[in-house]
């Protein structure tokens, strides 16, 4: 695991009409701040891969007095690219949307050299306690170091010069994942809860598939025009993105009983079952993922294993 954080996990069409369509073609150049729409400008962080894309887009929101959203990895070149790009202008706050590293560790360096306060997201905190050595290699894509200056709670505005910014707590792909909605636009920034170039992986310790799945659920009450995402170009259809999303977990719980039906299995095993065409540098997320829906099946009923679920436990059908 790289400092990019944990990987997502493709999702291959299912064939379903409402399966999600991810948009590859984003192609916005890493280092070059571009206006993207009345309120926003983004520059795209140099930290491409397979679990980044193209890398952490950081957003900045107004103008004169600014916020910046998501500020990215700890990249001396890629935070001067933002003080470069916001010469003459004031870096009010740098929110903070999860405590991945490929998001939260500039905001540091930022607040360093303009004196803004950090806001936004609780410091990490794991989903559960577990030690599997495979899972606990997760804890290097984590900012440990992260601490905010100021937390917002679910519902809570944050007042800038022109514009009102308003968290939405998602937790799932963290536990303190949380969103924000830019008021003026009806936009919203989903930081890696929703990613229009792949799923996003769900892995404990610190992810929770439950949470994930009612935090997807949460969107759905909102009515958003657009969701600008940490890695990635737009979802300019969110609401049908959203459907899509939400499906594409149910098929994907489908198929995890359906193997589970001819005898038991570890999460590894079902991966190679379930999955088709899958990124062999991708397994070990995918089996992450998988892990986080067996948790939740267990939770349920649906699936049971020996004693409280574990990475390498076998499941089966109840």
């Amino acid at each position: 695991m790289t400092d990019a954080g944990p990987p997502p996990e493709r999702a291959e069409d299912d064939g379903a009409d409402d399966a999600p369509r991810f948009d590859l073609a984003f192609d916005a150049p890493a280092g070059r701040m571009i206006r993207i729409s009345p309120l926003v400008r983004r520059i795209v962080a140099p930290n491409p891969g397979p679990f980044t894309f193209t890398g952490t887009c950081a957003y900045i929101v107004g103008a004169g007095d600014v916020a910046i959203i998501d500020p990215g990895p700890e990249i001396p070149d890629h935070v001067q690219a933002l003080l470069d790009g916001l010469k003459g202008e004031k870096v009010a706050a740098v929110f903070v949307t999860h405590t991945h590293r490929d998001h939260s560790p500039a905001a540091r360096l930022l607040q360093q050299a303009t004196g803004a306060e950090i806001v936004g997201c609780a410091p990490h905190r794991p989903a559960r306690d577990m030690a599997l050595g495979e899972i606990n290699k997760l804890d290097a894509s984590n900012d440990l170091d992260y601490r905010p200056d100021r937390l917002l709670a679910d519902g809570e505005v944050w007042r800038g010069a022109g514009f009102l910014l308003r968290a939405v707590a998602t937790p799932g792909h963290t536990m303190n994942h949380v969103c924000f909605e830019l008021v003026e636009e009806k936009a919203l920034f989903t930081g890696d809860h929703i990613m229009g170039w792949s799923t996003s992986i769900v892995a404990p310790p610190d992810g929770a598939m439950r949470l994930y799945m009612d935090s997807l659920e949460k969107l759905r009450a909102f009515d958003h025009d657009v969701y600008w995402p940490g890695h990635g170009g737009p979802v300019s259809q969110p609401q049908r993105f959203l459907r899509a999303l939400l499906h594409h977990r149910r098929a994907r719980e489908k198929s995890i009983l359906a193997a589970l039906a001819a005898g038991p299995l570890q999460a590894p095993e079902i991966v190679e079952k379930v999955y088709e065409k899958l990124d062999p540098r991708l397994k070990g997320a995918a089996a992450l993922s998988t892990f986080a829906h067996l948790e939740d099946l267990c939770a349920r009923g649906l699936v049971r294993t020996d004693g409280a679920p574990r990475l390498d436990g076998r499941f089966a059908s109840p």
